[in-house]
């Protein structure tokens, strides 16, 4: 019987959710493992009474470094106390003297990114500059610390791997269609109008709040581009964010983005539809014709697997990340060119056969993520290090 520790207290909006989400409710139906979660006490409400699973409840610390001295201080005593044999980080900063082997889960591509921090640079946000700065030591000091450290593509394990100076171990995040499509609850009244409004338009949707590595701005200017090549036609892009600062997690400003859609004389191109309930988000998908993203930064990106497993045919920047999750369901363009991403998006609007084919080959690909999967492979990872505890 493995015993697991899971830490997760980093986990307070995004992909850290929806990742324990997942992977708590998995180890419950397992009958070789006993785990401890530790939880900020909303999340921990979420998931009432599992099997195998005891939970650990505190309120967060505000701030990622009060977290993690907070972690630091409280950890290895809990720990002790609970007798698992094994550590699991998800959070990107691992535990300095864990008392038990430690698995770290890296996701934040962020503090590898060299075209992040040109961006903010440029955009003068120098306390983003400096805040990444700062996190990246940490997690690259947190890498060395670690047993073993996981990332949840083979594309970014390997640009940790050069990063660090150590060896990273790719396992992909899984997803679960029957759980995605199981709530039929309708879309919100405020996100079905814009959507029957734009009835007779070619539908785009973009899933994610606004930050500046998702590369809003290349995918407005693309716009104005995509209308006059479609001879007019109308374009609607559905965004799942509002173009406002205090709608958005994070510190990242708005104003030049919104700013944009207006210059462009975009604004009736663009819905913003801000933050879509996940258990309504499959609708969203099936309502729209085609899925893009023109992110610069990504370590996984979960919407590609939604879109894929809703059959939208998916547009993308060619970012070796989104290559090796979409391999031939996408489309790929140079992410900072526009006019590249509009000529992709012409494609497939204009050829019914290509798209099919992208849709027919989205559908299968997705089948390939599952959390099942990744689930028996990190109990593989935690065997290895109970069994051969100096393997480091």
């Amino acid at each position: 019987m493995m015993r697991l520790f899971i830490n997760g207290l980093a986990a307070s909006a995004g992909g850290g959710l929806t990742y324990l989400r997942n992977v708590i409710p998995h180890l419950a139906r397992r009958t070789d493992v006993e785990a401890t979660a530790l939880l900020n006490s909303p999340l921990r409400r979420e998931f009432g009474e599992l099997p195998n699973i005891s939970f650990v409840e505190t309120v967060a610390s505000s701030g990622v470094f009060r977290r993690f001295v907070h972690e630091q201080t409280t950890l290895p005593s809990l720990l002790r106390r609970s007798g698992s044999q094994v550590l699991l980080s998800t959070g990107n900063f691992a535990l300095w003297n864990s008392p038990v082997p430690q698995i770290l889960l890296s996701r934040n591509s962020l503090y590898t990114s060299a075209d992040f921090r040109r961006d903010v640079r440029a955009r003068r946000d120098y306390a983003i500059w400096a805040d990444t700065l700062l996190k990246g030591w940490l997690a690259r000091r947190s890498i060395g610390r670690a047993e073993i450290t996981v990332a949840p593509s083979e594309a970014f394990a390997q640009e940790l791997t050069r990063w660090a100076g150590k060896k990273v171990v790719s396992v992909h995040h899984g997803f679960d269609q029957g759980a995605f499509t199981s709530d039929p609850t309708p879309l919100p009244a405020t996100v079905q109008q814009p959507l029957a409004e734009a009835n007779d338009a070619l539908r785009l949707l973009f899933v994610s709040h606004y930050n500046y590595y998702r590369n809003f701005e290349t995918l407005f200017r693309a716009l104005p581009i995509l209308s006059n090549r479609l001879n007019g036609k109308k374009v609607k892009l559905f965004l799942t964010c509002q173009l406002n600062s205090t709608e958005n997690p994070g510190s990242y400003r708005t104003d030049a983005a919104s700013s944009l859609v207006s210059s462009l004389r975009s604004s009736e191109s663009v819905a913003e539809l801000g933050t879509v309930p996940y258990r309504s988000l499959h609708h969203l998908y099936r309502a729209c014709h085609m899925y893009v993203t023109p992110a610069y930064a990504e370590s996984f990106a979960h919407p590609l697997v939604e879109s894929m497993s809703s059959g939208l045919p998916v547009v993308a920047s060619d970012l070796p990340v989104h290559r090796e999750i979409c391999r031939d369901a996408a489309l790929y363009f140079p992410g900072l060119s526009p006019d590249a991403l509009a000529e992709r998006v012409v494609q497939v609007h204009q050829s019914p056969e290509l798209a099919e084919k992208l849709s027919g080959k989205g559908l299968s690909r997705a089948q390939d993520f599952r959390w099942d999967k990744h689930v028996d492979r990190l109990l593989l990872l935690a065997e290895e290090l109970v069994t051969a505890p100096n393997r480091a």
